[in-house]
């Protein structure tokens, strides 16, 4: 009995499709002929979702951005920041010497150099506005500097340093790192949760999109059911039209993240220079580019799998 119910859907089915082993192809490009018809006919309801689509892709990823340039920038300062030591009043430059010797044996150290008081002094006098004042004083009151480059474990060196002969005081800040790094880690702990639920809603976005398109359609989907059309053949086209929908909106917010980066990189680059640095804003790259686009056509899917897995089911004749 089985078998007898299910055949004359079987032929129903064969004679939608059409003959041939590139049936599936077919229907593909049909299904996408007719979702990209879809998406052209509507074009205010498309450019809505499209827009909406791209702001809940456009928000976690100007947040991505900025983290990973963030991260950049911390990268940089801790590169250029090194553990300085200042050496007390009586040491002179053969036990400065001496000392930058030592260190440089040290497998931990990296490298050693040295600042004399009077390139302490005009390093001073350069960067402060009080060079006229410097005048008034009988002599250089600016100790032998030694500034040590670790390997790695810079608090651990620092602590040992601080030991040494003839140090007087050992400065390496170590909570700003610390406290960086705190905040970089919830920073991307919150970047992954408001991810998931602007995924979320994209996603429902497109489902609701698409619920409205199959109750737009009641009366031809039955149609095409009565022709020999299954759930996957009806379901295909509005698969596509949501794969269209988040694919759009990829490309739009990577356009509206590259007009914001465009925007910013001067005023960026005239602070940087005032504080004498080079840093510049580092867009997506390829990886970016490829994984923004695959996330939008993929939320866009899902949505319409979702819509489509739920509706379908409510208008399936009941010899089916």
């Amino acid at each position: 009995m089985s078998t007898a119910r299910h055949r004359p859907a079987a032929a129903r089915r064969s004679r939608f499709e059409g003959p041939g082993g590139a049936a599936w192809g077919r229907g593909h490009a049909r299904a996408f002929a007719f979702a990209f018809a879809r998406w052209r006919a509507t074009p205010l309801a498309s450019a809505a979702t499209t827009a909406v689509l791209a702001l809940a892709l456009l928000l976690p990823l100007l947040l991505g951005l900025a983290l990973h340039n963030a991260g950049r920038l911390a990268g940089t300062l801790e590169a250029s920041r090194a553990i300085s030591l200042f050496l007390a009043m009586d040491q002179d430059a053969a036990a400065a010497a001496a000392l930058a010797e030592r260190l440089r044996a040290r497998p931990e150290v990296a490298a050693v150099s040295l600042r004399s008081p009077e390139q302490g002094l005009e390093e001073f006098r350069r960067m402060s506005d009080l060079a006229d004042s410097l005048e008034l004083l009988d002599g250089n009151p600016l100790p032998w500097v030694l500034v040590v480059t670790p390997h790695a474990e810079p608090a651990a060196l620092a602590a040992t340093l601080a030991a040494e002969p003839g140090v007087e005081t050992v400065q390496y800040d170590a909570a700003w790192r610390a406290r960086l790094d705190a905040w970089l880690a919830f920073a991307s702990r919150a970047l992954g949760l408001l991810a998931v639920l602007l995924a979320v809603g994209a996603v429902l976005v497109v489902g609701n999109t698409v619920r409205l398109d199959l109750a737009a359609r009641h009366d031809e989907i039955a149609l095409l059911q009565l022709l020999g059309a299954d759930d996957a053949d009806i379901r295909r086209p509005l698969l596509w039209l949501g794969l269209l929908h988040g694919a759009g909106a990829a490309l739009l917010a990577l356009a509206g993240a590259g007009l914001i980066g465009l925007l910013l990189a001067g005023p960026l680059a005239a602070l940087a220079a005032s504080y004498g640095g080079g840093f510049a804003l580092h867009g997506p790259g390829l990886p970016g580019l490829s994984a923004t686009l695959l996330a939008g056509a993929l939320l866009g899917w899902l949505g319409a799998r979702v819509a489509t897995g739920h509706d379908l089911r409510s208008l399936r004749p009941a010899d089916r």
